[in-house]
Parts: C-alpha cells; sequence; structure tokens
C-alpha cells in the first residue's frame, strides 16, 4: 500500500515537470522561420502589386462616379433644352388677340452673365420681329460693365429709329447705373415710386496692400515690360501720373455714358448740376428731373397696352443648358488640374456700388 502511494506521487511529479503552463518565464518562443534574400523580395513584390491593385481600383471607382454624373447632366440638359423649346416657341398671345413682348434683364449686367449684351440683344429683337403691340424690356438690375450696356442701349436706339412698335423700359426695385445706360435708349421710361434710378457714372475700384508685404517681411517678383503694365497691381504704389491717366480714361467713359443718355431722353432732361454726378434718386424723384416718363409700375403699363397681364409673351432666352454644363465641367476640370479661372470682365464698372 505504502509503495504504491509512493510510486503515484512520481508520477505526478514527472507529469508537472513535463507541463508547459508552470514553465513560467524561462520558457523561450518559438524561433521565427527563416527566410532567404529571394523569399523575401518575392513577398515585397506581392505587396507592392496588391497595393497598386487596390489604388487602380479605386481610381476605377471614381472615374465611373465622374462619368455618370455626366451621364446625368447630358440627361438634365437633354429635358431642359426639350422644356425650354415647348416654352419658348410661341410668339402670339394665348388668345389672339394683341399681346405685349416682355424682356426681362435681370442682375449684372456683364458678358457672362444671363443679362449679357448677346442674349438681352436676342430677345429684344425677336420680341420686336415679333406681332407683338410692343416691347417692355423689364429692367431689375443695378449695372454692370459699360461695353454690354452700351451694346443693348445701341440697338434699343437702332430698332426705334425704324418706328414700326414702341419699346417700353420698365424699372422694377432698381435701374441704375449700367441699366439705366440701356433704359434711356427706349421710347418711354416707367418706374414704381419707390423704385432707385440714375447713378449715371463710371467707377473702379480697388485696394492697396503694398505695406502688408513689407510689414509681413515678403518680396514680390513681378516681371514686365512696358514700366506702367502692372500700374493696377494692388501690391505696388500708384503714381500721380499714372492716377492722372485711370482719372482720364474714366472720364471718357463717363462722358460716352452721358451722351448717349441725352441722346436717348432728348429735351426731356432737366438741366440739373447733379444729373450725371452718380447720385441715384426715387422714382417720384427720376420724373421731376426727367430720367423717367411716368411713374407707372409694370403691371399698369401692361394693361395699358393690352388690357390683361394674361396678354404677354417672355421673350426673354433661356440660357443654353449644355453651355452652362460645359462652363462648369471646364471650371472643374481647370480646379483639378490646379489652374486658375480667368475672368475677362473689365475692371471699370457702370454699377451702382
Amino acid at each position: 500500500m505504502a509503495r504504491c502511494y509512493v510510486a503515484y506521487i512520481g508520477k505526478c511529479i514527472t507529469t508537472m515537470s513535463n507541463d508547459h503552463w508552470n514553465e513560467g518565464s524561462e520558457r523561450q518562443p518559438e524561433a521565427a522561420p527563416s527566410y532567404s534574400r529571394a523569399e523575401r523580395e518575392a513577398q515585397a513584390a506581392l505587396y507592392s502589386l496588391a497595393q497598386e491593385a487596390l489604388k487602380e481600383k479605386r481610381r476605377s471607382r471614381r472615374w465611373k462616379i465622374f462619368f455618370r454624373l455626366v451621364w446625368l447632366l447630358v440627361i438634365v440638359a437633354v429635358a431642359a433644352s426639350i422644356y425650354t423649346a415647348t416654352r419658348s416657341g410661341s410668339s402670339s398671345s394665348p388668345d389672339g388677340g394683341d399681346f405685349v413682348g416682355v424682356v426681362e434683364l435681370e442682375g449684372v449686367i456683364s458678358s457672362d452673365s444671363e443679362a449679357s449684351a448677346q442674349r438681352m440683344i436676342k430677345g429684344i429683337d425677336k420680341a420686336y420681329d415679333s406681332n407683338a403691340k410692343a416691347v417692355v424690356v423689364h429692367i431689375n438690375s443695378p449695372g454692370g460693365t459699360p461695353v454690354q450696356a452700351a451694346r443693348i442701349y445701341d440697338e434699343i436706339m437702332r430698332l426705334r429709329k425704324e418706328g414700326n412698335k414702341p419699346i417700353y423700359a420698365v424699372i422694377e426695385d432698381i435701374g441704375a447705373s449700367g441699366a439705366y445706360y440701356v433704359a434711356s435708349g427706349a421710347d418711354r421710361i416707367y418706374a414704381s415710386p419707390s423704385s432707385l434710378v440714375g447713378s449715371i457714372g463710371v467707377i473702379y475700384s480697388g485696394f492697396g496692400f503694398e505695406d502688408v508685404l513689407k510689414k509681413a517681411g515678403v518680396e514680390r517678383r513681378v516681371f514686365t515690360a512696358g514700366e506702367n503694365k502692372d500700374f493696377l497691381d494692388p501690391f505696388k504704389g500708384v503714381t500721380p501720373q499714372q492716377q492722372q491717366f485711370w482719372q482720364h480714361l474714366l472720364d471718357i467713359t463717363h462722358q460716352q455714358f452721358i451722351n448717349d443718355v441725352k441722346a436717348g431722353r432728348g429735351d426731356r432732361l432737366k438741366d440739373d448740376p447733379e444729373l450725371f454726378s452718380g447720385l441715384v434718386w426715387s422714382g417720384e424723384q427720376a420724373r421731376e428731373l426727367g430720367l423717367i416718363d411716368e411713374v407707372k409700375t409694370f403691371d399698369q403699363v401692361i394693361r395699358e397696352q393690352v388690357g390683361s397681364l394674361d396678354n404677354t409673351v417672355d421673350f426673354t432666352p433661356n440660357s443654353d443648358p449644355f453651355e452652362r454644363i460645359g462652363k462648369r465641367l471646364g471650371v472643374m476640370a481647370s480646379s483639378a488640374l490646379g489652374l486658375g479661372t480667368a475672368s475677362s470682365v473689365t475692371p471699370l464698372r457702370a454699377e451702382m456700388k
């Protein structure tokens, strides 16, 4: 019995000595498998291939999203074109009677806006060539560039001289500066009592930052051919001669503005020294100065001509949806390539500030 007990204890001790859980910190980790140089290079190549495949998959996914967006824009543009065609094809009143052709001039007048000379002239010509009893240019604009405003004015004056039908300008909230330039070509100008009218002037505005660079310890490097090429650079001072030259240019443009307004309005303008000073007036004041003919709203003018607001046809050209998409895609592409988008708009403005 005693011998059996001793043998059992001996077996337990042997078992415990072989138990890995009791080896504690003395146990050494198994050695990592060793690879040859060729095997390591093969593993690195496989990893690199996997990374490139992942990048290519991401690129492919981005291009798929891009082309889907392009197709979506094309579909929207086609639908908009069809809608535009069904909307703007009419040249007669809904009930077949007399109607007034309306062209909406809204927003800043510039070559790249909805109120560009190209779009406005197209709408005015189409309204004038229609069977409309009269043409109304409905204005709600602070003005814009002198060239664009002058082009619209010249076209209205040309049609006005033909004398086939009257062209009226109706000012809504504001018809200032370049917008009034356009209005002055019409046979008659109307405005509401609280409309803002006038601001016959030209403006250029900018900033001078030359002292900022000095304080920041930054040197600006600009290379030009022509001593005055960069005279409008905001980081460079303006000499008295350059300031005199620029003021003379503003004065010339202002005088062209004044001459055209006088040609359009004639002896209806009052002899007031403040008339061409750039001030803006209410509709009531504008009537007293001869800037407008009567204080009437758009609704009143239309009813006076054709009896009902329903007897109007909108000849305002709708902007080409493909052109809008093209511009947006161009901006997106320029941004993606890190290129800036330059503006072709003149720094001179016939616009109320």
